[in-house]
């Protein structure tokens, strides 16, 4: 009998899944609406938190299956202290080819370096807009400067695959479209507009405000000129990747809502408490927090993902009348 204990995780419509979003921390500094609430916030106690060897031992299973991508995540990755600890431990497990961060920027200036040094390849940086008005709509707090100063701070770091996240909302993000666009192309940046998706913690999530990524690009292409489509690179990826006609900066669109990705999807998560989702709108989790802590070998954890990855959907259904919101808000999940 073949044993097939290491054989790729692959689920039954033959996706094979290479790429783990591991959320580091439900904590926020700010309080984007789409994430999480404003005030009553309910943060899962330090001690159900994976802790660094946890997370790392878990990684170290799963590279033996496949898993080769890598991004962390939380709420903010950057309020857990010594990060840069948790990204030089992933970077030396054999397999790991891409580690990546998602991260508002607040704190990304005094840690850019750090991480860089410590095996960080890529940075993901939130910035819905350039107005201050728009920011503080939106995260609820202060801080658009630091934001801007953490991705400069990027930069002088030698990150070279810096790419802005700006959450595209109808009645709210219009006017900050073309000034993002010119300042990706003014410095150099790759930009990536998303749809507004139903994961808000308030549930206030109305399609009327999905500014969907067809109308950004009509906004783009008056003010800049033709968007030429790029080659698609790896068909796992959610964005659709676009380069201005002069060769100055380059777009992405991720359109879940109406162009949904699912049918190519490779992406696994595991949230802060240590819970394996399939889906960011999946209503199940896996939990291999009990197994870590329980003394599970390597084959009971590659057991657990694999039998998540056996459950996985053929797509997140928003575009169905039998859609079920997730109990869980994006900061719950994992970004």
């Amino acid at each position: 009998m073949i044993n097939d204990t290491f054989a790729p995780l692959v689920d039954r419509f033959g996706r094979v899944h290479g790429n783990l979003r591991i959320s580091v921390t439900d904590r926020c500094n700010i309080r984007c609406f789409y994430c999480m609430p404003n005030e009553n916030i309910r943060f899962k106690p330090r001690e159900e938190i994976l802790t660094f060897e946890e997370i790392t031992r878990f990684v170290r299973a799963l590279a033996r299956v496949g898993i080769h991508k890598l991004r962390l995540t939380g709420g903010e990755p950057l309020v857990r202290q010594d990060l840069a600890g948790l990204v030089r431990s992933l970077s030396q497990i054999p397999g790991i080819e891409d580690l990546a961060l998602t991260t508002n920027g607040i704190l990304l200036a005094e840690q850019a370096r750090e991480l860089r040094e410590a095996g960080l390849q890529r940075v993901n940086i939130s910035l819905d807009g350039l107005s201050e008005e728009t920011f503080r709509a939106i995260a609820r707090r202060e801080g658009l400067e630091r934001v801007l100063d953490g991705i400069f701070a990027a930069q002088e770091a030698g990150f070279d695959k810096i790419r802005l996240n700006a959450v595209a909302i109808r009645g709210l993000t219009e006017a900050e479209v073309v000034p993002l666009g010119a300042f990706a192309r003014q410095h150099a940046l790759e930009l990536r507009f998303i749809e507004f998706m139903p994961l808000d913690a308030e549930n206030r999530w109305q399609t009327e405000q999905v500014l969907e990524g067809s109308e950004i690009r009509r906004l783009l292409e008056a003010e800049f000129g033709p968007l030429e489509p790029l080659p698609v690179a790896d068909p796992s990826q959610p964005a659709r990747d676009y380069q201005f006609i002069d060769g100055r900066g380059r777009i992405g669109f991720i359109n879940p809502i109406s162009q949904p990705f699912c049918h190519d999807c490779n992406r696994l998560r595991i949230t802060a408490e240590g819970q394996v989702r399939n889906c960011l709108f999946s209503t199940a989790e896996w939990d291999a927090r009990a197994l870590l802590r329980g003394g599970a070998t390597d084959e009971e954890l590659i057991g657990l993902v694999r039998d998540c990855v056996r459950e996985k959907k053929i797509g997140h259904g928003i575009d169905t009348p039998d859609f079920i919101k997730p109990e869980r808000a994006m900061y719950q999940i994992g970004g």
